[in-house]
């Protein structure tokens, strides 16, 4: 915990660091907050995003991230709330770490092995150029993943529960961290199938993933359905591809560069720490064999896929493109660069040269390469007032409906607005995130265009008769055709199958975890009545 604020110490004199994701989490968890008081308890589209227009973004956004930072800022204030979230972020980093070392190192190893991990200098840039709440909170994970996968030789399938429920937990927090978690979960079960000689694990493994899919599949069910909605492919554009953000990648534009080169530098000292610290731990070796070769193995392994020539296996392997930004992977590398370094290194004068290495390489590209970016208590409540008085925010292009473009919208345009020839009068009663209502008297007939993107989601009723919508050709607006005369407009943001689906599958995957847990503790719950 004390860790965590030292990270965190630097902004309370400097301000409150904007990194490259910070506006995005911040309205959203504004927006999740400010749907929670109308009585939306799990929030799907995200209304005030183009500035009013709308788009899907809790559909295809994991909702841990966004339901954590909505809840803290239900009773603090908005200018601390992103500090709030990192700490508590770090912190159960820490202790995730505590409990894997623990296993192996003496008690004062396994706390600093857990406060190298929590202020790892990966983590530090999320903190203080990314702003990647949600990848931030999925590295409690990773540490928790090898603990139980280690666990699953002594306790075989009674492990698949936890890590059904630590592969459920990645899907919900953060999806190219869950991509990463799926692929290091994978890659880990055949290094200890090997060194076991065994093709156990690999079963518990494979049982596990699919039980967290199945858990998970209230958001995974929808996603993949959905996907063709919206302009999905923008997740991949140029600048966030693979291809674009390898390790020392210059491309067309100099702020890229910039950032690119500055978390190169801390990957390649990382890198070469931990290549240093797995030759120097290598008598763990005889002590701990399957932990050594774990951590050896995953730190190579993510080491590669952050080097251009790894692309293939972008190409190849399912998904695996999603991670975007092959940088990430140090979130994983982090997990065998605390561990490894601990024991490596058991004086601390060693220790906190290292230490001071990996700040001293934070501390030059923060000064020479590229300066955080910080916002104030003032921009901070300029964005909350955008939000109440409806003027909205800027939303991302990977979830605009498909078609649209958000680019050619208006974002001064009228709530409703009719086109055609004769005459309008236009009231609106309700104008809610996800239901509208209001009237429009016309002399003749024609269309209603609305400051909303169009939807499959959607449904509407004019004079309580369903209605077959239209889209903007060009900005994707919903256009509903009216008679002359009085007609009264209801729209709604329904429950489509896919959604249905995935919710009766999770479900089930919940009944079936329960039952597990019951079957586990039978003895204690229904214990044998003595023999007389």
């Amino acid at each position: 915990m004390l860790t965590a604020l030292a990270v965190l110490l630097p902004t309370f004199f400097l301000g409150i660091p904007s990194g490259h994701d910070f506006e995005f989490h911040v309205n959203s968890w504004m927006e999740v907050l400010s749907q929670w008081k109308h009585g939306i308890v799990f929030p799907r589209w995200a209304a005030l995003a183009h500035y009013g227009f709308g788009e899907a973004r809790f559909i295809f956004y994991p909702p841990a991230s966004w339901m954590l930072g909505a809840a803290l800022g239900s009773f603090l204030p908005w200018k601390i709330v992103p500090g709030v979230y990192e700490w508590i972020a770090l912190t159960l980093s820490g202790c995730a770490m505590f409990l894997l070392a623990r296993r192996f190192l003496q008690r004062r190893d396994a706390i600093f092995a857990a406060t190298l991990y929590a202020a790892n200098p990966y983590h530090i840039v999320i903190v203080y150029w990314r702003s990647a709440f949600a990848e931030l909170l999925a590295g409690a994970l990773l540490p928790l993943l090898l603990l139980y996968l280690l666990r699953a030789e002594e306790e075989g399938s009674k492990t698949i529960l936890p890590l059904g429920l630590i592969v459920a937990a990645a899907w919900l927090t953060n999806v190219p961290s869950a991509v990463m978690l799926t692929y290091s979960l994978a890659l880990l079960a055949v290094i200890l199938a090997i060194l076991r000689r065994s093709a156990r694990i690999l079963l518990v493994a494979a049982a596990a993933l699919f039980l967290g899919l199945m858990l998970a599949a209230f958001y995974i069910v929808p996603v993949t359905y959905e996907q063709k909605w919206v302009e999905i492919a923008q997740v991949l554009s140029p600048g966030v591809r693979p291809l674009d953000n390898f390790l020392f990648t210059p491309i067309d534009n100099p702020d890229h560069n910039r950032f690119n080169l500055l978390v190169s530098l801390v990957a390649a000292a990382e890198t070469i720490s931990l290549a240093v610290a797995g030759f120097i731990s290598r008598r763990w070796r005889a002590r701990f064999p399957q932990f050594w070769w774990l951590l050896t193995g995953w730190g190579v392994a993510t080491a590669v896929l952050m080097l251009w020539f790894s692309f293939v296996f972008y190409r190849i392997l399912p998904e695996l493109r999603f991670v975007q930004l092959p940088w990430r992977w140090l979130l994983c590398l982090n997990v065998a660069f605390a561990l490894l370094l601990t024991m490596a290194w058991r004086r601390w004068p060693l220790r906190a040269l290292a230490c001071g290495v990996m700040l001293a390489v934070l501390a030059w590209g923060w000064h020479r390469v590229q300066p955080p970016w910080w916002d104030t208590a003032a921009d901070i409540a300029e964005m909350q007032d955008n939000q109440d008085n409806g003027s909205g925010y800027e939303g991302t292009d990977e979830y605009v409906p498909t078609g649209a473009d958000a680019y050619e919208i208006n974002k001064d345009a009228h709530r409703v607005a009719f086109e055609g020839e004769g005459s309008s009068q236009i009231h609106v009663t309700e104008w809610a995130p996800e239901s509208n209502a209001f009237s429009a008297s016309v002399s003749k007939s024609g269309k209603l265009v609305l400051k909303l993107f169009n939807y499959p989601a959607w449904k509407v009723e004019v004079n309580g008769r369903p209605v077959e919508t239209q889209t903007h050709e060009v900005t994707g607006q919903m256009i509903i055709p009216v008679d002359a005369g009085e007609n009264h407009v209801r729209i709604k943001f329904v429950r489509t199958p896919d959604r249905t689906m995935g919710g009766f599958i999770s479900f089930g995957a919940g009944i079936l975890l329960l039952g597990g847990v019951l079957f586990s503790k039978r003895d204690a719950l229904f214990p044998d009545a003595p023999v007389s």
